[in-house]
C-alpha cells in the first residue's frame, strides 16, 4: 500500500537525537465501530477486522479512550503486541462535560495514564484532543502542557480533532501540532478550500475520518434501512448525544440517499461506491491518512483495497463537486 507522511516530527525515542517522521499506509483503521455507538461488533468480527486489515498493509489505528469505555483501545492495545510495528492513534477529552477547564493537566495525564494501560505502551504514537470546545484551541496553557507531556515521555506527538475548519485553522497554526483529524469526504468537501491547503504548507497531517458518512456512501442502505437502538445512526440524527455532523456527515439521510443515486453511475467498473468515496479523498491533495471504519473482515479488506484503484478522473472530480453543490452545500458547507 502506498506511504504517507502522518507526522512530519515526533519525540526521538531513546538512542536518538531527533524525532524522524511517521509514514503510514494511506488507508487507515478508524476503530470507533469496534469500540460502540454502531451496533453491535462481537469481539471475534472486530479481532478479525483488525487482523484482516493489517494482512491488507493498513499500517495506522485510530482509536479514543471513550469508544465503549475503553473496549476500542483494548482491541487495538492487543492488535500492537501482535504487530509492534503498527502505528496507534488514540484522542482524550470526551470523558468529562466539555468545559475548557477540564482541559487541565491533572485530567490529561489521568486520561494519558489510562489509555497507555488500555494500549499497553509506555509512550503513545499521537494523542489528539477529543473535538474540544473552540477556546481550548486557542489556550497557551492547554499546548504548553501538551508539549510537557511530550517531554515527558507520554506521548511522541500530539494533534486535534476537530468539528469546524475553523478550529483545524487554529490548530495548524499551532507551532507543535503534528496532526489535524476532520471529517472530509464527498459530502464534506468544505476543508479543500482552506484545511488542506494551510496543513499541506505547515507540515500537519491530515486524517479524514467520516469517509463514508457513516456508511451513506457504501451504497447500501435506502429508505427502508432500520438501524440499532444503540446505534448513532438511530440516535444521534439531530445531534441528541454530540455533534449531528458525526452522523451520516451532518446531511439530511434522504438528502444523502437522492445524492448517492446521482453518484452511483460515476463509480468505475470493479470499484465499490465505498472504494469509489475512499478513492476520492485519496485523490485530495494534502490528505495523509483516511480511516474508515470496518465491522468484519470483509470490510476491512475492501477498504484497504481503495488505496490500490488509480486516481479518478478530473472529469468524474468535477462530477462530484456537481452533486455538491446541488444537494449537499445548501445543507452543511456553512455549519462546519
Amino acid at each position: 500500500m502506498e506511504e504517507r507522511t502522518l507526522i512530519t516530527r515526533t519525540a526521538p525515542r531513546a538512542g536518538e537525537t531527533d524525532g524522524a517522521p511517521v509514514a503510514v499506509g494511506a488507508v487507515g483503521f478508524g476503530a470507533w465501530q469496534i469500540g460502540a455507538s454502531w451496533g453491535e461488533v462481537g469481539e471475534g468480527d472486530a479481532n478479525a477486522a483488525l487482523e484482516t486489515a493489517v494482512e491488507a498493509g493498513v499500517s495506522f489505528f485510530d482509536t479514543a479512550d471513550v469508544y465503549g469505555d475503553g473496549r476500542s483501545e483494548l482491541l487495538v492495545g492487543a492488535l500492537l503486541r501482535r504487530h509492534p510495528g503498527i502505528t496507534v492513534a488514540t484522542k482524550m477529552g470526551r470523558r468529562m462535560e466539555q468545559l475548557p477547564e477540564n482541559y487541565s493537566p491533572e485530567h490529561f495525564r489521568a486520561w494519558n495514564d489510562a489509555s497507555r494501560a488500555n494500549l499497553g505502551v509506555e509512550t503513545l504514537d499521537l494523542v489528539q484532543l477529543h473535538c474540544p470546545p473552540t477556546p481550548v484551541y486557542h489556550s497557551e496553557a492547554v499546548f504548553d502542557d501538551l508539549d510537557a507531556m511530550v517531554a515527558e515521555g507520554r506521548m511522541r506527538a500530539y494533534g486535534v480533532s476537530v468539528e469546524t475548519c475553523e478550529q483545524a485553522l487554529a490548530a495548524i497554526g499551532r507551532p507543535n501540532v503534528a496532526s489535524v483529524q476532520i471529517i472530509l469526504n464527498p459530502f464534506r468537501q468544505k476543508p479543500l478550500e482552506a484545511v488542506l491547503p494551510a496543513a499541506e504548507k505547515a507540515g500537519v497531517g491530515v486524517i479524514a475520518r467520516v469517509p463514508l458518512a457513516s456508511g451513506l456512501l457504501s451504497g447500501r442502505y435506502d429508505a427502508g434501512t432500520r438501524f440499532a437502538e444503540d446505534d448513532h445512526r438511530n440516535f444521534n440524527r439531530h445531534g441528541e448525544a454530540f455533534d449531528v455532523g458525526e452522523t451520516f456527515a451532518g446531511v439530511d439521510y434522504e438528502t444523502g440517499l437522492a445524492a448517492v443515486e446521482r453518484l452511483r453511475p460515476l463509480v468505475p467498473e470493479g470499484m465499490t461506491m465505498a472504494q469509489f468515496a475512499l478513492r476520492w479523498i485519496l485523490d485530495q491533495r494534502g490528505v495523509s491518512v483516511v480511516i474508515p471504519g470496518a465491522r468484519n473482515a470483509a470490510q476491512a479488506k475492501a477498504n484497504a483495497a481503495a488505496a490500490g484503484f488509480a486516481p479518478l478522473s478530473e472529469e468524474v472530480h468535477a462530477e462530484v463537486a456537481a452533486v455538491y453543490d446541488e444537494f449537499i452545500r445548501p445543507l452543511v458547507h456553512h455549519r462546519w
